[in-house]
């Protein structure tokens, strides 16, 4: 039996790293239209624990390139879903099951708004933060590199009870990417070579 068939049950914990090519901070977090009209995106969730169906997932990564043509809360999201190549089957089977929704959860909400997934690749990942500033690469297909912002007394800027998110159930820290490319055209989405634009970081810890 397919491990996305069986009775739900996972529990994972680890950091979020997202950029796209919206103005910081990215209005698609409090519901408003993002600022080209459309959206386009890269984010990975890194595991740092946890099991899924009694597969251990810890250390591994999956991560989107996402287009969203309108409204975040609109749906009708395209995605290409890149799986850390180091999992194994069980791990990129229980990965895609739980980041997809299929397993349900809070999760679940954001995973319902993509519309199409256009490919799943296995890439080399890379999701690391170090002092609050964060790099995201997908093989040679993405690349990013963020940083916080901070408020008044030097800690991070918090996001926390946003209409949208990508961590929900956690405070997430703006930012901005001083880089972002992606090659997405193969997939019938938009080459993207900026900096300045929207960064978000976070942990989260899903479960269901």
């Amino acid at each position: 039996m397919s491990i996305m068939q069986e009775t739900t049950t996972y529990d994972v914990e680890g950091r979020l790293l997202e950029v796209c090519n919206c103005e910081a901070i990215c209005p698609c977090w409090v519901g408003l239209d993002p600022d080209n009209g459309t959206c386009d995106s890269i984010l990975a969730w890194a595991v740092d624990s946890g099991t899924v169906k009694g597969v251990d997932v810890g250390d591994r990564i999956i991560g989107l390139s996402v287009h969203i043509p309108g409204n975040v809360l609109a749906g009708n999201w395209k995605a290409v879903v890149y799986v850390d190549e180091r999992c194994d089957e069980a791990q990129q089977e229980a990965l895609l099951a739980v980041f997809t929704g299929q397993l349900g959860g809070a999760i679940a909400d954001f995973a319902a708004l993509i519309g199409e997934v256009a490919a799943v690749e296995r890439v080399p990942i890379t999701c690391t933060v170090t002092d609050g500033r964060g790099k995201l690469s997908f093989g040679d297909v993405a690349n990013a590199e963020l940083e916080p912002f901070t408020g008044a007394t030097g800690q991070p800027t918090t996001l926390q009870d946003t209409v949208f998110s990508t961590i929900p159930g956690s405070p997430a820290y703006p930012g901005r990417a001083t880089t972002f490319t992606r090659s997405a055209s193969a997939y019938g989405m938009a080459d993207m070579a900026e900096s300045g634009k929207n960064a978000v970081q976070g942990a989260f810890h899903f479960s269901a």
